[in-house]
């Protein structure tokens, strides 16, 4: 962010103020795991926690497992809906479908997350983004440009 410690400690607090029931949540979740000696993803995927954890880490476990569960969920919906999933990028799916059929493949493998985040947040539907890229331009997140330009180097 190119701030100072002190800003960004400031930007914490701030944080803390603005969302006290989420800060209560993530408090507990930490001491849970930290009691218990694990946690577990809605479907069952595990972190055992040890005297050395790191409690940030315990804290993102939920958010992190949780996105896992909806990526994978909606990786299978869409592929039995005849969608053509390339790859999962992180917490999207890269898709690809004829130009004159890509706007409707685009908003069946929405419905597919949206779907797959109601079954794991017990019927919360999660909001999705698209950007579609037509021929002959490709698609490049700019976080990935220096990954992207050495894998071409060492092609």
């Amino acid at each position: 962010m190119n701030e100072s410690p002190a800003r960004g400690r400031e930007l914490i607090q701030l944080h803390h103020e603005t969302y006290p029931r989420y800060w209560a949540w993530s408090d507990a979740i930490r001491d849970y795991a930290i009691l218990k000696g694990e946690l577990r993803a809605t479907f069952g995927w595990t972190v055992h926690v040890t005297a050395d954890a790191n409690p940030r880490s315990l804290r993102n476990f939920p958010l992190q497992s949780n996105g896992g569960e909806m990526l994978r969920i909606a990786c299978s919906l869409a592929t039995e809906r005849g969608i053509r999933v390339c790859a999962p990028v992180h917490d999207a799916l890269l898709i690809e479908a004829p130009a004159a059929g890509i706007d409707d493949a685009v908003l069946e493998c929405q419905r597919a997350m949206q779907e797959a985040s109601e079954i794991v947040l017990s019927g919360f539907p999660l909001r999705t983004e698209t950007k579609i890229v037509r021929s002959p331009e490709r698609y490049m997140d700019p976080r990935g440009e220096r990954m992207w330009e050495v894998v071409w180097s060492l092609i």
